[in-house]
């Protein structure tokens, strides 16, 4: 599994670079009390790139944290999804019809430009709402990074079982805010760029750029699947498609939430997927399974992860959902993450 890959059609190589600074897994409130400190001593830029945001108790410290910095002149940066506080009603009714979460997410967004923070909504409120979704997640601080996982920045999303990675190093912060960037751009175009992949040594940051049917991320984790002997993963879903496929034919350990956890859009999605591809869970426990990470093993071998933002379903895949991933053969990485699904996943030592 050491060797990488030449770029596939309608992807795009970066270059190879030194190996990345060593990353640290930090579970929800750990990268949100992490990132708040970090803000607070932020002296050039903060890009923040989510699902979510909200203003509650588990995010009121960063929240205050990014105001601060953009009184004193620093560059804060701020994008959130519109598909993730639009249901049925707040997509396709007039605004006066749109759900309280909405319009206390617009204050938010309002607060904070007011305060000299760029915020921007991503996505677009007609046609197919899920269509051209941004699940990316990443922040920026100067030269630290939190990313290569799934946190959303509200309650819910910190309490989640998930994590993030830290990696203080200067040239991946820099690549992430040129992909920041991308992103702003193209979304304002309505238009998907190609597959990004940006290679430190043996690993490589992985970008879905919303292309429909294009993504790196799912490429990569079938590529890796194809060749394991055994694969263990997490994540919100049951994974689907060709992927889901390669991933049953082997020696396999399957964590994704059961549909008694999810909401009842989620928990149709989940039934049904077990049903057409047979998967079980092995998740029993009745916090939500957030996290997003496939670890595979080769005999003989060096192990290889993907871990990121991507839920590693086909539905995704199809409709251009922008994601992230790292994709890494280094054993302190992956170390890290199974002990992450022990602990918080298996539940072994947990108390």
């Amino acid at each position: 599994m050491s060797s990488a890959p030449a770029p596939a059609h309608g992807e795009r190589s970066e270059g190879r670079r030194g190996s990345l600074a060593a990353p640290r897994l930090l579970r929800g409130d750990e990268y949100v009390a992490d990132a708040t400190r970090r803000i607070h001593d932020a002296k050039r830029r903060v890009l923040l790139t989510t699902l979510t945001i909200a203003h509650d108790h588990r995010t009121d410290d960063l929240i205050g944290a990014l105001v601060a910095a953009a009184r004193r002149g620093v560059e804060v940066s701020v994008a959130a999804d519109v598909f993730s506080y639009a249901d049925v009603a707040g997509t396709f009714l007039p605004t006066g019809y749109r759900t309280s979460a909405w319009r206390a997410s617009d204050s938010l967004a309002t607060r904070l430009m007011r305060e000299g923070v760029r915020f921007s909504w991503l996505g677009r409120e007609k046609g197919l709402p899920w269509r051209g979704r941004t699940h990316t997640k990443f922040c920026v601080v100067d030269d630290a990074v939190y990313a290569f996982g799934g946190v959303n920045l509200d309650r819910k999303g910190v309490e989640n079982a998930d994590f993030m990675l830290r990696i203080a190093d200067a040239r991946l912060a820099d690549d992430l805010e040129t992909v920041y960037h991308q992103i702003q751009h193209m979304n304002a175009h309505e238009r998907g760029h190609e597959s990004l992949a940006f290679r430190y040594g043996a690993d490589r940051v992985l970008v879905d750029g919303g292309v429909p049917g294009d993504s790196i991320i799912y490429r990569r984790a079938l590529a890796l699947a194809r060749r394991a002997d055994r694969v263990i993963l997490v994540s919100q879903y049951c994974p689907t498609g060709e992927l889901g496929k390669v991933i049953g034919a082997r020696e396999n350990e399957l964590w994704f939430n059961p549909p008694r956890n999810a909401s009842p859009a989620n928990r149709v999605l989940i039934a049904s997927s077990m049903l057409w591809t047979g998967h079980r869970s092995l998740y029993t426990r009745r916090r939500y399974l957030h996290a997003k990470a496939i670890v595979f093993f080769r005999s003989g071998d060096a192990h290889a992860a993907i871990t990121g933002s991507h839920n590693f379903v086909e539905g995704g895949v199809r409709l251009g959902t922008r994601e992230i991933a790292l994709e890494t053969r280094r054993p302190e990485t992956i170390a890290q993450i199974l002990e992450f699904h022990a602990r918080d996943v298996r539940g072994v030592g947990a108390g």
